[in-house]
């Protein structure tokens, strides 16, 4: 068990480091648009600033819930009921813990 507390711990701070540059990345989007009063809906070269927003706003949240369910894994571990599956109770098989450290059901259930 030892080793997933380390591959989980691993994984949250590689969550950690993405979400911290990415509420930077988006803050800087956020600062550089305030003072601008382009029209960028209709801006040939590219990309909106709303499209840009929307695409960090949702690779930070899926970081975030990644951060989350790598926490919940931790406390399933703290608790003695990591590598339990969620529906059926029956042991998560060590490959899938190993390629997915933070899951919550066996792959019978997870299909």
């Amino acid at each position: 068990m030892e080793s997933h507390r380390a591959a989980l711990e691993r994984l949250r701070a590689q969550a950690e480091g993405e979400i911290a540059a990415l509420e930077g990345d988006l803050h800087a989007l956020f600062e550089a648009s305030r003072d601008d009063n382009a029209d960028d809906e209709h801006d040939p070269e590219g990309a909106t600033i709303a499209y840009e927003r929307a695409q960090l706003t949702a690779v930070l949240t899926a970081a975030r819930n990644q951060r989350a369910a790598v926490e919940a894994a931790l406390n399933r571990l703290d608790a003695g009921t990591y590598g339990r599956c969620d529906a059926c109770g029956k042991p998560i098989a060590a490959e899938r813990l190993e390629i997915r450290p933070f899951a919550t059901t066996c792959v019978s259930c997870a299909g």
